[in-house]
């Protein structure tokens, strides 16, 4: 869906981006993010390189049966699938407890700084 066009021809000054990055707010949205994001990031990269590597090298601890016909490989295979879904449900989670709000604040000081600006000139 896209928004209707404006009708307002007035000029607007764009906001004052590098003073918004450079601000302490900022600063910590992006450490929180960053310290959610990375380590799990790390955590995940090594977690698929060890199956990889195991698929590669561990032939036979992989044909290792687990139940029925299902072997290890097999479940180690499954479970990147649900690795996968997990980290994006947890993150969703977490961006929308801690980075939304943030990045909220953030928007919001810097609408109401364009529009003081704006109705001021």
């Amino acid at each position: 869906m896209s928004a209707a066009p404006t009708t307002d021809t007035g000029t607007h000054e764009p906001p004052d981006y590098s003073q918004v990055q450079s601000s302490a707010e900022f600063a910590e949205l992006r450490r929180t993010h960053r310290s959610f994001a990375f380590p799990l990031t790390l955590a995940f990269i090594l977690w698929y390189l060890v199956y990889v590597l195991l698929s590669s090298y561990a032939g036979g601890f992989m044909a290792t049966k687990v139940v029925g016909h299902l072997n290890v490989a097999f479940v180690l295979g499954i479970a990147q699938f649900a690795t996968t879904f997990l980290i994006a449900w947890w993150y969703s989670r977490h961006a929308a407890a801690k980075l939304d709000p943030k990045a909220e604040a953030i928007k919001s000081r810097l609408e109401g700084v364009t529009l003081r600006k704006e109705g001021g000139a």
